[in-house]
């Protein structure tokens, strides 16, 4: 086993379509992994184990392996493309060290290529980007860095050049030696190194330049040599690249194109290169302090001789039990030891620890620091800590985005009923963005999600995997209700008929979260401004609480009531009938008589929308996205194909995958991420709400 310090732990990333799981396989092969190249085309790729996966030739689940290249021992990640299985990326990110950002050389930086910037940023995860499909008609790798520039704001500095372009793609001259490079053989498993070829000698000159300018931004020691017109010293060099990238100050791009079997080699040396080992991250968790009772920050050392602190990342149920990712920040994981879940409390046993190769496994009976693994026996879910002992520390968790989609779903026959129950459960589990609920008022179950894709593949496993024919109702989306304006509100609740009564009086005001207090994260915010003890400071968390109870279902459509601020400055209470339950209750009463006051707006999730066509249907596609209520933000014409970015109501959006093949003689293909939610216009609140309620509306609507 290698040292520490040449481990890296690295994820792929890009938008769908990019070729991320062709890289991978490319990887596989060239560092002997696999002894032949798996094909995403033909549904022969080792990373996509999933039937679903071979049949669609889409990723749907992250798959890990790991692989030796050289003196570097390399955990790979191969994470989904498709925005409805972001969670992948997402919890992959969380744990990796490094990764690998895939461009497509036409496509450049595409609609899900911003949300994985964003989620590297969030984790802080450096990386080097690597651009695809050199011998696609229309590549353009300059364009690309380009866009890295402009729309991931990145320092983005090519280290490569190409030789040739599109079908006269042959191979690349790096930047930082001076030579070129070809791949020779059927697979282009030999690297042939050679002089730069002379039409070529100019370019790289003037691109090396470029190189150095921008990378002694970063070192004094190369700002001198090059003021003083001396020669930059290689290691140098490297070492430079090495500090930036770690910093996440720079972003070293690469070229090739996996299909063709060009370019993968060099990009593995970069890899072992300039990505961080487990020693050179910073990770960090909180622990409480004994003392002062207060949680404070402390740096996590990765050595195999400290207590135990790992990470489940992503659990899978597996016919021996459930089979659970551990990312290992501290100490050692052993087999057969009882760990503690740091949420729960609870102590579980590890009874089997495995190395993962796509759906392969070898056992192992422990692993270290720095390693990611996966074990049957710890019943945890996604973002959990384990320790040796309770209340040790905790790591910060994972990011889960909001369903936007839902749907009724019930079994065909009812004797199937258990079964899709056990199969619901075990989705929810696996997946965090899968949520299961039941219908109060109806007694339907009702699944939501990332996207019609995302529902579509969960529905398609229930069929497949748990042998159960399901009846689906047509998508819905999950609106949010808003308050548009403030209001006063004095409310009081009273039951004094004799015996112990209930009593309750509160006053506040009802508003709209102000621009300047609102958070992503919150949607609610409760302010006691009681003062003089009008209401005694113990009644003010049940307060808090009775209008919490009434968020899950507003007044006016029966939605999530969201960016509502609550302030309670008055009121009054009875020595004898004032209770908690008499103070919940009166919030509740509060919440459903004074919210349709506020002329409460409906919201909808609006999506980000990213088409590509052919130019000669662009006319016709942007004339039915506007139909659709969508916004066109920008359109590029790249050779015969266009691109269109837009913004487009999830409501409008059912089906229209089929509408665009159809529009476009098949050749249009699309993605789309969710992006924010916006008032609904007022004719489509109104119908929204004749829908949900039958009798007249109410708040705001005449």
């Amino acid at each position: 086993m290698s040292e520490l310090k040449n481990w890296r732990n690295i994820g792929i990333s890009a938008h769908i379509d990019s070729g991320k799981t062709t890289l991978s396989e490319r990887i596989l092969f060239y560092t002997g992994r696999t002894h032949k190249i798996g094909e995403v085309h033909d549904g022969g790729a080792t990373m996509d184990s999933m039937d679903l996966e071979q049949e669609r030739g889409i990723t749907i689940a992250s798959a890990a392996t790991r692989v030796e290249w050289g003196d570097t021992t390399i955990n790979l990640i191969d994470t989904p493309g498709h925005v409805d299985f972001t969670v992948e990326v997402e919890r992959c990110l969380r744990v990796l060290d490094g990764a690998v950002l895939v461009l497509c050389s036409v496509g450049g930086v595409q609609a899900q290529s911003l949300t994985i910037d964003r989620q590297m940023k969030r984790y802080g995860v450096p990386r080097l980007a690597f651009i695809n499909k050199m011998d696609r008609v229309g590549a353009n790798p300059r364009r690309v860095v380009q866009q890295l520039h402009e729309k991931l704001d990145c320092e983005a500095v090519m280290m490569q050049i190409p030789i040739g372009a599109e079908q006269n793609f042959e191979g690349v001259v790096d930047l930082i030696t001076g030579r070129a490079y070809y791949f020779d053989g059927p697979q282009g498993e030999k690297v042939r190194e050679e002089d730069i070829p002379a039409e070529l000698v100019d370019e790289y000159n003037e691109a090396r330049q470029n190189m150095l300018e921008t990378l002694s931004m970063y070192s004094d020691e190369m700002m001198e040599a090059l003021l003083e017109e001396r020669e930059v010293p290689l290691d140098l060099i490297y070492e430079v690249v090495k500090k930036a990238t770690q910093a996440r100050q720079l972003t070293p791009v690469f070229m090739g194109t996996a299909y063709r079997n060009k370019g993968v080699q060099l990009l593995l040396d970069a890899i072992s290169r300039y990505l961080p080992s487990p020693l050179d991250r910073e990770g960090s968790a909180f622990r409480v302090n004994k003392e002062t009772g207060e949680e404070e920050k402390f740096v996590l050392q990765p050595a195999n001789d400290r207590p135990l602190i790992a990470m489940a990342f992503k659990t899978v149920e597996d016919p021996y039990g459930t089979l659970t990712f551990m990312r290992i920040y501290e100490g050692t994981l052993k087999k057969g030891e009882t760990y503690v879940n740091q949420r729960t409390g609870h102590k579980e046993r590890v009874s089997r620890i495995f190395r993962m190769h796509a759906e392969q496994r070898v056992e192992l009976e422990s692993a270290g620091a720095g390693d990611i693994v996966a074990v049957i026996g710890i019943e945890g879910s996604s973002g959990e800590t384990y320790c040796e002992t309770a209340n040790y520390c905790t790591l910060e968790s994972i990011f889960i985005p909001e369903p936007v989609i839902q749907v009724a779903i019930k079994a065909c026959e009812t004797r199937d009923t258990d079964k899709l129950g056990k199969a619901l459960y075990r989705f929810r589990k696996e997946d965090p963005t899968l949520t299961v609920k039941t219908d109060p008022e109806s007694g339907e179950t009702l699944i939501a999600g990332m996207g019609e894709l995302h529902l579509d593949v969960y529905i398609e496993r229930i069929r497949r995997e748990y042998k159960v024919e399901v009846e689906t109702s047509a998508p819905k989306v999950n609106y949010r209700e808003a308050p548009t304006q403030a209001i006063e509100f004095d409310t009081k609740h009273k039951k004094q008929s004799g015996g112990s009564g209930q009593f309750a009086h509160i006053c506040g005001i009802m508003s709209p979260i102000p621009e300047e207090e609102a958070n992503a994260e919150e949607s609610f915010i409760f302010q006691d401004e009681i003062t003089g003890g009008v209401i005694p400071a113990n009644y003010i968390p049940a307060i808090k609480k009775g209008y919490e109870s009434s968020l899950e279902k507003g007044p006016i459509a029966g939605y999530p009531v969201v960016d509502l601020k609550i302030v309670v400055n008055d009121g009054s209470f009875h020595a004898v009938d004032s209770s908690d339950l008499a103070f919940r209750i009166c919030a509740q009463t509060s919440l459903r008589e004074n919210f349709p006051k506020t002329k409460p707006a409906l919201l909808e999730p609006i999506m980000k929308i990213d088409i590509e066509c052919p130019e000669n249907f662009q006319g016709g596609v942007v004339g039915d996205l506007s139909s659709r209520r969508g916004v066109v933000s920008s359109t590029e014409t790249t050779g015969s194909n266009c691109r269109i970015v837009g913004e487009v109501p999830l409501a409008e959006t059912f089906g229209y995958s089929s509408t665009l093949r159809g529009m476009t003689q098949g050749q249009g293909v699309f993605s789309m991420e969710f992006l924010k939610y916006k008032r609904v216009p007022a004719n489509v609140q109104e119908e929204i709400i004749r829908e949900r309620n039958p009798k007249p509306a109410q708040g705001g609507k005449k």
